[in-house]
């Protein structure tokens, strides 16, 4: 059942795109059918929407990448700063938005020309200072850092597309809420079988995750000559990640009264930026090794990983008394044992 448009409502036009934040045409492509299906198309229906998607998630993306207010949502956008608000609370707390992140991860690796699934991940985590809007319940003080706010806390694969993201206060050290965070990547990635982490995630860490999770942790420390920041193996991967985050304004400094509303900004961070990686060629493999990384001497073999649970179980043939396995429907043939 259609609804009639009636006098006053506002018809869904397509505005002009201004703004680097905007949606290309490409990427609109990509990210459109991953929406979450609109309410006047369930069973159960609801109110038709007044407002193009488009121009609610390009709204989206300008607070994201401008560091801008809720209530400062450019008026060309034809939208109340309350709905697009709106939007961005529900499909955070529905769930759509981390399924979202999950799709594009996979479509990006296989426009890589890799496996959808990676069994090799890499930990870090970032402190970064709170504004007066953030509770004194959700923040600390991170001693090493000498910052009062939170910590992102992030796993990605080896390409550096984050498969995880956690927000917590800045106070607790990085070992405390890495089991949280591994105990839910094990929950959805179970293919994953390997990690790498600086030095503060080792010690009972290590051997926690080897026995409960079955998942092999690898601390990469410092070099011992080492003054101040230098690139590491593997962990150059996640500090170029965090890098990334740091483009979009709003995540420089931490605003958000919930948690949860800061883990959504760093989510469409990096929605943003797989959708622009999916619409550009892919990524060539390296054809020489990161200079911090030794080279390796021999091609790995292929790892072949099941994505999907099989619909049927086979089941071997049952071997009735006195036959061979290879010949099956034969007398046996070997030779009984002597003793």
């Amino acid at each position: 059942m259609t609804r009639t448009p009636k006098e006053g409502d506002e018809a869904p036009t397509a505005r002009k795109r201004n703004y680097p934040s905007d949606t290309t045409d490409a990427e609109w492509a990509v990210l459109e059918p991953l929406l979450p299906v609109p309410a006047c198309r369930l069973p159960w229906g609801g109110r038709p929407e007044k407002h193009p998607r488009r121009n609610v998630v390009d709204a989206i993306r300008y607070v994201n990448d401008n560091g801008v207010k809720w209530r400062a949502v450019p008026v060309d956008f034809g939208i109340p700063w309350r709905t697009v608000y709106g939007f961005f609370q529900r499909w955070r707390a529905s769930g759509a938005l981390a399924r979202i992140h999950a799709e594009l991860h996979e479509q990006v690796r296989l426009h890589d020309g890799l496996n959808p699934r990676t069994v090799a991940v890499i930990l870090d985590s970032q402190s970064v200072k709170a504004a007066e809007t953030v509770g004194a319940d959700t923040r600390g003080f991170d001693g090493g850092k000498l910052i009062n706010g939170r910590k992102r806390h992030l796993i990605v694969d080896m390409r550096g597309m984050p498969l995880s993201v956690m927000v917590t206060p800045a106070s607790p050290h990085d070992s405390i809420p890495a089991r949280d965070q591994l105990f839910r990547l094990s929950l959805a990635h179970p293919e994953v079988t390997v990690a790498w982490a600086d030095s503060a995630y080792g010690g009972t860490l290590t051997t926690w995750a080897h026995t409960v999770l079955g998942l092999t942790l690898k601390t990469v420390p410092r070099r011992k000559d080492q003054d101040g920041f230098a690139v590491l193996a593997k962990r150059w991967r996640v500090e170029r990640t965090i890098s990334w985050i740091m483009r979009a304004r709003r995540n420089v400094r931490d605003y958000e009264r919930l948690i949860s509303h800061s883990e959504a900004h760093l989510t469409w961070t990096f929605i943003t930026l797989m959708t622009r990686r999916l619409t550009r060629p892919p990524r060539p493999p390296r054809s020489q090794p990161h200079p911090v990384e030794p080279a390796t001497t021999h091609n790995p073999k292929p790892i072949r990983i099941r994505t999907r649970q099989p619909g049927t179980i086979r089941l071997a043939p049952v071997i009735p008394p006195g036959t061979s396995p290879s010949h099956p429907g034969g007398k046996d043939t070997l030779s009984p044992t002597t003793p």
